[in-house]
């Protein structure tokens, strides 16, 4: 018979049909159950679509199948793209809810009632009414809640949430919440700094009974978790993935499958701050999880309730540890479960597995467990054992525990339903009989089901019987085979039939209208129905806790089974929380390359989950692993916190021994395997540190160095805790492996050396039987000698590992107890020590002491790496006794500087302190060449392994008697030590000296060191010192004690008991042309010492010698330059400040020693030390120029922009850079002419061919408020054919410098750049020709006498009022500066010893004497009292000499304040004078090192500094220039200036965009300039530093003691300029304060971290500190016009809504406006809401006050409503004002006030 064939009418009808029946049907049932409707929908809803970008689309589609009618039949937008990982159907604004209501029942409580907005359902029975309630858990913690209004629905039954207790946060919240009514949403916010964490406006909230979504836009793409999946990187990829979550037995082969765990939570890590957040949804249902690139995340659930939880962490750890708050903290392992440990499935038998365990012993492998599967049973029935094949099973514990081993049994959940071979099946009468499975939708009727051993039952371990039932049944067994843990797998649950034997029925929970991307798309797939019962719900619910029950239930076996032994539970399925209890392995892998790489996220994972011991099966489950592979695997695997080899039936043996004994494979195991267990102490302290403080053990780098973009990603590394950084290969034949360093300080773990790798990537050398294994600087490892089990390794005596970090310092942890008994940490029957290494001192602290180990254990050996000198002796003390070591007990090895202390039987639980004290060696030698017998020669030590190699012995140097201690200071008598031989034959010893020791204040103090018999020549510098000493011990800040031999001074810090100077060490010398004295420094943080060119500001202590000399040097690396400042600041390790001056003008030096220590030589005078003691690096300067004199205040139109050039060819060139600077609108201020302006090049006389008409082009500059600065050199022409007044008054009034008079009455000649007259310069000649035949002899003034100053300014009024008018005076060529050596002709008269002294100091041109390029030594010059003195002790002096006569010129000739710019200095040359950097280089390195130099010239007491933008030798380029031009515009002093016969380099010299982005980058400078003038003042009334060194504002945070890269404008402007070439981001430390982006006023998310920072060619990087206001106005050409604008205030809101600032404003340029008080100071303090100033001096003529403009205020939680001015005497007003709420600004315009600054206001502002 055929079949009957339908019409297509036919079919469509009986379709239709079939449709409208099961419809019907649908909504009968639905009647009748009472479930939530069907909300009816309105066909007419017109989709309302954002505008939006891509990347926050929320998919309105996610069950797949979208067209255009179908998403509009949604009321859903449809816009197709050319990606189809992007939804094409998104949500519109019509769907989500409302809020109705909202209450408040106290601070930490929100209720509110939601209701479903008019929309079409995407699945069906949406519920209406909703419950949203949240609730502010803790200071870091916050729950919301979203329910049912009318009817409860499941939730989760959480062992350790539910058992939380409630009470409210006591301290601030880390988080604020804000609800959005329409549709409803939740933001959550970071207060500090304001940020949104958790934003759910991104999509509609959609609540249905089987579908439940929310999505939320994050901070980062930073997003870390969501489980269990193979991630095959650690960090998520953002682009449009989805992740179910449903447990499941499945293999993990790195699809999106879900797996065992069921983890939907996620830490996010905002950005380099370190702040981050974890997101967790308690709920078991199944799920799905999509991250989108908004960022963002979609949670898509089928059941239950939204009950998320938001924590608060300011570090990736830190969320960790809420984390593990809230769903309870991790166990701690048994000691011996740290162990290696063997697995396979199917030995096959007995025999075969101790043949297993057999070959590993005799190989020698660390091996503490082994394993049986399922195979020991009988038929895989659990509870049973295979009486056959495993007969002896119940003999194996023993066995095993013979030699110190443990053994561990596999239980299944599933129970066989057929009897055993022999007999009834015990274990199932008595679970049918206590009715303990799960059962079938009925409730009462088992569910069946089948795995391995056929057919079988489900224990139902939420069921309170059914626990009874297992824990009794795993008592039973353990009587019969002993075992010492369990591992509990197949419970996710697995079942290999789908549902269950009968099949599933056709239901709604069976069959959801949404199903996740899980694994088949069949919820019961390998698992039971779904309508399955249990006790805690419908298996629809419980599912992916299943896992979790049956490890609460074998926890409570666990207890009753091994009592108060410890035990552990290792589970496949996992919920979190299941930590608290037990551990994981990743489940069934596979033998391959991809397996080991995953295994290193799937463990770090984990440990974000609360579950550190976690590992992978080593070598692969499934498939034959190679040699390589499991090598590899073995190396890695030796690093996993659960350690262990498992493989499949069926596959190649893979346990190590397998390889052969002597087999590359067995050695590295065994290598490694042994330095696992030398650091098992460190290992287990890392598990105590887990279950105490929430830690992870594994640790992800970026956990870590957070800070470093570069270690968010890194996933094929891993850290063992914060120290030991794992580096394995995962690729086949590979030996070398591309490894990221993070930036610390880091040791090979193996070969104990110092890697000089940080913060970068490296090709590391991994051969075969190499993994990297690296100890981070800064760790002690707790460690013990390994042996082949944990139970033989804990009979071994311990030992530390130390890594030093930079600074030298370290510390760790150790927690110890018996490693079996349970809950030692609440009984406390533990031990706990806290080490730390600081100043060479091991602490050895008993933090807890209430355990007493059996086995009388010893720390033994303790390893210190990075000990750069070797120790002098070793002192191991405990609290009555002091023991040195033995030398046999001590070695060092000098190459890899590290020590080894041994057989020290330092006893565990007693505290100790273990101190070795540096081997302390003073360089004897005095040159390179220097050999045994000549050190020999002087008495000293020679030592050719050593550093150095020739070195003074201990007591060499003076002793000290008569030691005189009285009120203000000490007195003492010193003698020469004749035990040792002259240092110096040449230069005479001076025997006996005296010391005079002055307490100058209560933090300031003097030494002088002086010859008391024959006076020698002494600084003739004014100091300001106190009028008496301080005679109050109790009032000072120090102490001084005097060492008798040798004799030393030290000075100590009372209040830290730092010794901060301490002279009392072999060397010191005191001799006629030598003077030697060595301190040791209380850290390796030195600043200062100048002016030489530094590479950095800290200095570097690696024996680094400096050579201090004034000369006319370009700078170079250790070149002595134009000025000598023998001043230094040094900080303490305690985080105080001093500062010392060495107040000696000789020619001199500085030596570093790493001690650390420091070493002064000078040629002449005495030893003058001047010492203030701070405490913060700021006070230090403002200490010390209140001793040397406080920085000049230059007039307000110095801090213009400058230009000049050496080489102007005339005036028309100069008038026509003026007009080309004027037509491109850069602000500019002051023109310069170099010496081309003078005829000949002579001082004081114009070239009247070229310039002219330089006078009349200078006053019309003038007189549109620009302003010129011509230079003066010294030296003066001799040999004038014409009238030349200032040569010829100057040898009337005796001014120029000659010989001493028993030598000869002439002047000592030299040259410089006069010519002769009347003749033609070659200049195709060599330079030496050219001097000899056309420079003019020319004479130097002698400054120190009076005649000369008045002589010198005559000259200067002359100029001014006869030749050309001028604002300021740049003196150039003091130091002073010669093109012969000595004088005309090269000889000079007198002692060639003073040419040529008995010790040189490391001087450029060294060998060719000290007169090379200057004048004789011998010279003579005549101080002001008439005192003669040599040139050879005064000539660092000269340019000091020259500076004041030339300010008081400047002063009585203008009769206005202007500036002085001096090239060579000397301390307190800034009272009266700038200065520049010298003639710098067109290069990028010059622009680091202006920024160092800016910042020693700050701590010098010049601020009023700058370097020669662009460079002045060498042509200039491009973009090197415009990024110079970017950091030049915040040097104090910003000049343009370069060399003749160069190109020009201004900046209308490169076009027009360089012209636009260097106006606009001066236009701040312009803006900023009543900032920096209040700086400056601040400065010269107070001694701060305008350019300021991060560590002066941060000195706390250590981080910023080596920044030199960024500074600051006084204490809130930070710099962050680019020095490299072809950048477009740098790297920039942002201290630990609020931050502002000064171009944008947006807060910066991050404080105490490095980050990258963008930086466009067009761009500097400028931050503004929360807490302080800046005075500001709009920019113009010049000051002249800027200072008429109103003034404006930029206020910063610290964290606490607060800010301060201050302006001093006066006319600009009058003389002594301070001391005359001719000057308003303001000072503007904001404090919640109100901007309020004060008027402490107001001295200001009317002409020049200001009005008030435009207040910005940055930081301000809005909106704003109303801001007012209140004036005393006058009603409020209102202002207008305008709120940005994206930048949180508020700008308010108080310009219609006319509002004068001298007059107090308060502006408020109201939300």
């Amino acid at each position: 018979m055929g079949k009957r064939h339908f019409s297509g009418l036919e079919v469509t009808l009986i379709v239709l049909f079939s449709l409208v029946t099961v419809v019907a049907v649908a909504l009968v049932v639905l009647v009748a159950i009472g479930e939530p409707g069907v909300i009816k929908e309105d066909p007419d809803i017109v989709p309302e679509c954002p505008k939006i970008p891509d990347g926050e689309r929320v998919d309105c589609f996610p069950d797949g199948g979208a067209s255009q009618q179908k998403c509009l039949e949604r009321a859903c937008c449809w816009s197709p793209l050319n990606e189809t990982n992007v939804p094409w159907c998104f949500f519109s604004k019509n769907h989500g809810y409302s809020v109705d209501s909202v209450n408040n029942p106290d601070s930490t409580h929100i209720e509110a009632k939601l209701t479903r907005m008019d929309a079409p359902s995407l699945f069906g029975a949406d519920i209406k009414e909703l419950t949203f309630q949240a609730e502010m858990q803790t200071e870091n913690r916050f729950r919301f809640k979203i329910i049912d209004a009318k009817q409860a629905r499941y939730e989760v039954p959480h062992e350790h949430v539910r058992k939380l207790p409630s009470s409210p946060p006591t301290g601030t919240l880390k988080y604020r919440v804000e609800l959005i009514h329409k549709p409803f949403g939740l933001r959550v916010w970071r207060t500090s700094p304001e940020k949104i964490l958790f934003d759910t406006t991104l999509g509609p909230l959609v609540f249905a009974d089987q579908y439940l979504q929310l999505s939320a836009k994050l901070p980062s793409h930073n997003i870390y978790g969501l489980g269990e999946h193979v991630h095959q990187t650690f960090r998520h990829d953002t682009n449009w993935r989805t992740w179910p979550i449903f447990t499941r037995d499945a293999f993990p082969n790195g699809g999106t499958h879900n797996l065992y765990g069921h983890y939907p939570y996620f830490t996010c890590l905002e950005d380099e701050s370190g702040q981050s957040i974890g997101v967790f949804l308690m709920n078991s249902n199944a799920m799905e999880v999509t991250i989108q690139p908004a960022p963002a995340v979609t949670f898509r659930t089928i059941g239950g309730i939204l009950e998320f939880y938001i924590l608060v962490g300011d570090t990736p750890e830190a969320v960790v540890d809420e984390f593990t708050k809230l769903i309870g903290r991790p166990f701690i392992p048994p000691y011996w479960s740290l162990g290696f440990q063997l697995s396979r499935w199917d030995y096959g038998s007995l025999d075969e597995l101790k043949k297993v365990v057999e070959r590993n012993r005799q190989a020698g492998l660390p091996y503490d467990v082994q394993y049986t599967d399922i195979d020991y049973m009988e038929d895989k029935k659990i509870f049973t054992y295979d009486m056959d094949k495993f007969k002896d099973l119940p003999q194996f514990a023993d066995y095993m525990h013979d030699k110190g081993q443990k053994y561990i049994i596999i239980l299944d959940p599933a129970v066989a339903t057929g009897s055993r071979i022999n007999g009834a099946y015990e274990a199932l009468e008595r679970g049918n009989k206590a009715n303990v499975w799960v059962t079938e939708s009925d409730g009462e009727t088992p569910l069946l089901g089948e795995v391995w051993p056929g057919e079988t039952l489900f224990p139902d371990y939420t069921n309170e019987a059914c626990i009874d039932w297992w824990v009794n049944e795993i008592l039973r067994f353990h009587n019969e085979v002993k075992h010492d843990a369990l591992w509990i797998d197949m419970n996710e649950v697995a079942n290999f039939v789908k549902g269950g034997i009968k099949g599933c029925a056709d239901n709604k929970l069976n069959y959801p209208p949404f199903m996740p991307h899980i694994i088949d798309g069949l919820s019961y797939s390998k698992t039971l129905c779904m309508d399955a019962k249990h006790k805690w719900g419908n298996h629809y619910d419980v599912h992916s806790l299943y896992g979790y029950s049956m490890v609460l239930a074998t926890e409570k076996a666990s207890n009753a089974v091994f009592g108060n032994n410890r035990s552990m539970v290792f589970t496949r399925s996992s919920f979190p929380g299941v930590g608290k209890y037990a551990g994981h392995w990743l489940g069934d892998n596979g033998a391959n390359w991809n397996d080991i790489k995953w295994a290193i996220p799937g463990m770090l994972e984990f440990n974000l989950f609360g579950v550190p011991y976690i590992g992978a099966d080593i070598c692969g489950f499934f498939d034959d692993s190679t040699e390589e592979l499991c090598r590899r695997w073995m190396q890695v695997g030796a690093f996993y916190p659960f350690s262990r080899n498992h493989n499949a039936q069926g596959y190649k043996d893979q346990d190590p021994a397998s390889y052969g004994f002597d087999s590359p494979l067995v050695n590295t195991s065994r290598h490694y395997l042994n330095i696992r267990y030398t650091l098992l102490p460190y290992l287990y302290t890392l598990f105590y540190k887990a279950h105490v403080n929430g830690e992870t053990v594994v640790r992800p780098m970026m956990h870590e160095f957070y800070s470093d973009s570069e270690t968010w990603a890194v996933h094929k590394q891993f850290l063992w805790g914060a120290h030991l950084l794992i580096t394995p290969v995962l690729d086949p034949g590979v030996t070398t492996v591309e490894a990221y360093i993070p930036d610390a300080l880091w040791y090979d773990f193996e070969t104990e050396t110092k890697i000089t790798e940080r913060k970068v990537k490296m090709n590391m050398n991994l051969p075969g039987d190499k993994l990297g294994l690296h100890l981070r600087g800064g760790a002690i490892l707790p460690v013990q000698r390994p042996d082949v089990t944990t139970t033989h390794s804990r009979l071994h005596p311990m030992g530390l590992i130390i890594a030093l970090d930079d600074n030298k310092a370290a510390s760790g942890e150790l927690f110890w107890d018996d490693g079996d008994s349970r809950d030692t940490v609440s009984s406390k029957s533990h031990i706990r020590y806290q080490f730390s290494v600081d100043n060479d001192v091991l602490s050895m602290h008993v933090a807890h002491n209430g355990y007493t180990d059996p086995n009388n254990l010893k720390f033994e050996d303790i390893t210190v790496m990075g000990v750069d000198i070797a120790p002098a002796s070793v002192t191991v003390s405990d609290s009555t006794t002091n023991n040195t070591l033995n030398m046999s007990q001590v070695h060092y090895d000098s190459t890899k500087q590290v020590m080894h202390l041994s057989n020290l039987e330092l006893e565990l639980g007693k505290s100790y302190t273990v101190n070795w004290k540096p081997k302390l060696n003073f360089d004897c030698s005095r040159n390179d060449d220097f050999d045994e017998a000549k050190c020999k020669a002087l008495g000293c030590i020679w030592e050719p392994l050593s550093d150095p190699k020739c070195y003074y012995a201990e007591t060499h140097g003076y002793i000290a008697s008569n030691v005189d201690m009285t009120q203000n200071g000490i007195n003492v008598d010193i003698e020469l030590n004749t035990d040792f031989p002259s240092q110096r034959p040449l230069s005479r010893d001076i025997s006996k000296l005296r010391v005079e020791v002055t307490y100058l204040s209560g933090h300031s103090l003097r030494w002088k060191i002086f010859d008391p018999d024959n006076a020698r020549y002494e600084v003739p510098i004014p100091l300001n010192l106190p009028a008496t000493p301080e005679t109050d011990e109790n009032k000072r800040l120090y102490k001084v004690q005097i060492s008798q031999k040798p004799f030393g001074i030290q000075v100590i810090r009372k209040s830290t008991g730092e010794t901060i100077w301490n002279s009392a060490v072999p060397g010191f010398t005191f001799s006629d042309q030598f003077l030697q004295i060595s301190t040791l420094l209380p850290s390796d943080y030195v600043y200062g010492f100048g002016e030489t060119e530094h590479p950095s500001y800290k200095h570097d202590l690696n024996f680094h010698k400096y050579g201090l000399f004034a000369k006319d040097q370009p700078p170079g690396f250790k070149l002595n330059s134009y000025g000598i400042h023998p001043f230094y600041m040094g900080l303490e390790k305690s985080k105080n400040a001093h500062g010392v001056l060495l107040l000696n003008s000789n020619a001199m030096d500085v030596t570093f020693q790493p001690n650390p220590a420091l070493t002064y030589r000078t040629i002449g005078g005495i030893l003058d030390f001047y010492m203030v003691m701070g405490p913060t690096p700021e006070v230090v300067v403002q200490q010390y120029t209140e001793i040397i004199g406080r920085p000049v205040l230059p007039a307000y139109w110095s801090l213009g922009f400058q230009l000049c050039r050496y080489g102007y060819a005339n005036d028309t060139e100069i008038a026509d850079l003026y007009n080309d600077m004027k037509a491109a609108e850069i602000p500019y201020d002051v023109q310069y002419a170099d010496i081309d302006y003078m005829e000949r090049q002579m001082d004081f006389t114009l070239d009247q061919k070229n310039f002219k008409g330089l006078p009349a082009l200078v006053d019309n500059m003038r007189a549109d408020g620009m302003r010129f600065i011509f230079i003066l050199d010294p030296a003066i022409a001799a040999n004038e054919t014409e009238d030349y007044p200032a040569f010829q008054l100057g040898m009337e009034k005796d001014v120029f410098i000659k010989w001493p008079p028993e030598l000869s009455s002439e002047i000592v000649w030299g040259k410089v750049w006069p010519d002769y007259p009347n003749i033609d310069v070659d200049n195709t000649l060599d330079w030496d020709t050219q001097v000899e035949r056309f420079r003019a002899f020319v004479a130097f003034p002698d400054f120190f006498k009076s005649s000369t100053a008045q002589w010198w300014q005559e000259q200067i009024k002359d100029f001014y009022n006869n030749t050309m008018k001028f604002d300021g005076l740049w003196i150039d060529m003091n130091e002073p500066a010669s093109f012969v050596h000595g004088t005309v002709g090269g000889k000079c008269l007198g002692k060639d010893s003073l040419e040529n002294p008995p010790y040189m100091p490391p001087l450029e041109s060294m060998k060719m004497g000290l007169n090379h390029k200057t004048l004789c030594m011998n010279s003579q010059q005549i101080l002001a009292d008439g005192t003669r003195v040599r040139h050879y002790d005064v000539h660092n002096l000269y340019g000091w000499s020259h500076t004041e006569p030339t300010y008081k010129a400047l002063l009585s000739t203008t009769g206005k304040r202007g500036v002085v710019i001096t090239r060579s200095t000397y301390p307190s040359s800034g009272r009266w004078a700038g200065h520049w950097l010298g003639d710098n280089y067109s290069a990028w390195d010059q622009l680091l090192k202006s920024i160092i130099g800016m910042m020693e010239f700050s701590i010098f007491g010049i601020s009023y500094t700058g370097a020669d933008i662009c460079g002045f030798f060498n042509p200039a380029e491009f973009q090197m220039c415009l990024r110079w031009m970017q950091l030049g515009a915040f040097y104090p002093f910003s000049r343009n200036h370069n060399t003749i016969n160069m190109p020009r380099q201004d900046p209308v010299a490169w076009g027009q965009q360089f012209a636009n982005i260097s106006r606009d980058v001066l236009n701040i400078r312009y803006t900023l300039l009543p900032y920096l003038y209040t700086l400056m003042y601040e400065a010269h009334a107070h001694g701060n530093t305008v350019v300021r060194p991060m560590l002066h504002e941060f000195v706390d945070d250590k981080n910023t003691w080596d920044i030199d890269r960024q500074f600051l404008w006084g204490p809130a402007l930070l710099i962050t300029p680019a020095l490299d070439p072809n950048v477009t981001m740098v790297k920039g430390y942002v201290p630990n304060a609020r931050w502002y982006d000064y171009h944008t006023g947006k807060v910066v998310g991050v404080r105490g971290q490095f980050v990258d920072m963008d930086t466009p060619l067009e761009k500097i990087n400028l931050h503004v500190r929360g807490g302080f206001i800046l005075p500001w106005q709009k920019p113009e050409n010049n000051t002249h016009y800027s200072r008429k604008n109103p003034l404006g205030l930029i206020v910063a809101l610290d964290d606490a809504g607060s800010a301060h600032g201050s302006l001093f404003w006066d006319d600009g340029e009058g003389i002594d406006t301070v001391p005359n008080k001719k000057f308003l100071f303001t000072t503007f303090q904001v404090s919640s809401g109100h901007l309020t100033s004060t008027v402490p001096t107001n001295g200001l003529a009317e002409v020049d006050r200001l009005t008030l403009g435009f207040v910005k205020v940055w930081g301000v939680t809005g909106p704003i409503s109303q801001v007012t001015m209140t004036v005393p005497g006058k009603p409020d007003t209102n202002l207008e004002h305008n709120y940005n709420n994206e930048v949180q600004e508020l700008i308010v315009n108080v310009t219609s006030q006319s509002h004068t600054v001298e007059k107090p206001f308060t502006i408020t502002w109201k939300a």
